[in-house]
């Protein structure tokens, strides 16, 4: 299910998933197919990990991360989840494909 909710968002973070909802900025991102694509995966993982230790693997990824890079936005980029559905969310047939648990070949950077 999309939603628009337009206060939740800063600079340029335009969706995100939290299951089972996927949160939109304005009205016009439900045309973006690829975003729609990016947030799709990002459900497929949250189903996969029973949705809570999705959200806590991505907070202490994103941590590790942050103190690795001293940069959150490229702490926020290199999580595996995101390296996964970036890499993949041009890619319409990627989610009838995709077995379990994909996004653990990202976590490590190539």
């Amino acid at each position: 299910m999309i939603v628009v909710f337009k206060h939740l968002f800063r600079k340029n973070y335009v969706g995100l998933s939290l299951w089972p909802f996927i949160i939109i900025k304005e009205d016009t991102y439900r045309q973006d197919e690829v975003l729609i694509n990016h947030e799709r995966i990002h459900l497929q993982q949250q189903k996969e990990m029973l949705v809570v230790f999705f959200y806590l693997w991505y907070l202490c990824e994103w941590l590790f991360r942050t103190l690795l890079y001293l940069n959150s936005y490229r702490a926020y980029q290199n999580i595996s989840f995101e390296r996964e559905a970036y890499t993949n969310e041009e890619n319409f047939d990627y989610l009838k494909n995709r077995r379990p648990y994909n996004f653990l070949k990202y976590i490590f950077r190539k």
